[in-house]
């Protein structure tokens, strides 16, 4: 999402990095209008959804930007995971996962599962990761609503280690998807019902998996792992 491959097509296109986001990652929608993607998307500001959505439908339509996307998500693959064995096995069990999982309350996976994947392993492989995050994404968004909690109140009580940035503070996070400051600093209650929302989404992706054993759950595990340390 913020890879030189993803600048590469902003420049190439003249497209804002954020037009190119939502463009690329919510074309699979359709030629919507920017309410149906904030809709989806959730933790960023309604306005700034609309800004990006309206900016980029002047420069892509929403199939060529989501062409673009996808080839995005493959060059990436190709050269972070290219020198990975274990590619064609963690693609050959994530499309299990992927072509089993059910789409209720996830309609960018739904979306993005029709896309076409890609036949070298690497660039397969990390279409197939995207997917499966967008499935996780699409239910972590539906617990955050359960639980009452606003999309800012539930991205500032965050700290998380898994950004392209490394470790982030909740109000970092929230300054990078462009809420306006300044942030109100989350209550007990707030972080309570965050941490607890963390555990019902992976709750609600754990059925997710059962389309592997036991043994290829771990094998998925240790390549994925490998890849990373790689």
């Amino acid at each position: 999402m913020v890879s030189r491959e993803a600048k590469a097509v902003c420049e190439e296109y003249g497209l804002g990095a954020r037009e190119l986001y939502f463009r690329g990652r919510c074309g699979v929608l359709g030629e919507c209008d920017a309410d149906v993607v904030n809709s989806v998307v959730v933790f960023f500001p309604p306005e700034h959804v609309q800004k990006s959505w309206d900016a980029g439908r002047e420069k892509l339509t929403a199939e060529r930007a989501v062409e673009l996307y996808a080839e995005v998500c493959r060059a990436w693959g190709r050269r972070k995971l290219g020198a990975h064995d274990g590619c064609a096995r963690i693609a050959e069990l994530l499309e299990r996962v992927v072509e089993r999982a059910p789409s209720a309350g996830a309609p960018l996976f739904a979306g993005w599962r029709s896309v076409p994947l890609a036949d070298d392993p690497p660039a397969r492989a990390t279409q197939l990761m995207h997917v499966v995050r967008e499935l996780r994404g699409g239910l972590h968004a539906n617990a955050v609503i359960a639980a009452g909690l606003h999309p800012l109140e539930a991205t500032l009580a965050t700290v998380h280690d898994g950004t392209p940035f490394g470790h982030a503070t909740g109000e970092a996070i929230a300054r990078f998807f462009n809420w306006p400051e300044p942030y109100a600093a989350p209550g007990p209650d707030v972080v309570s019902r965050r941490a607890a929302v963390e555990e019902a989404t992976d709750d609600l992706m754990t059925p997710v998996f059962s389309a592997l054993d036991n043994s290829e759950s771990e094998e998925l595990i240790g390549l994925l792992r490998f890849g990373h340390v790689r």
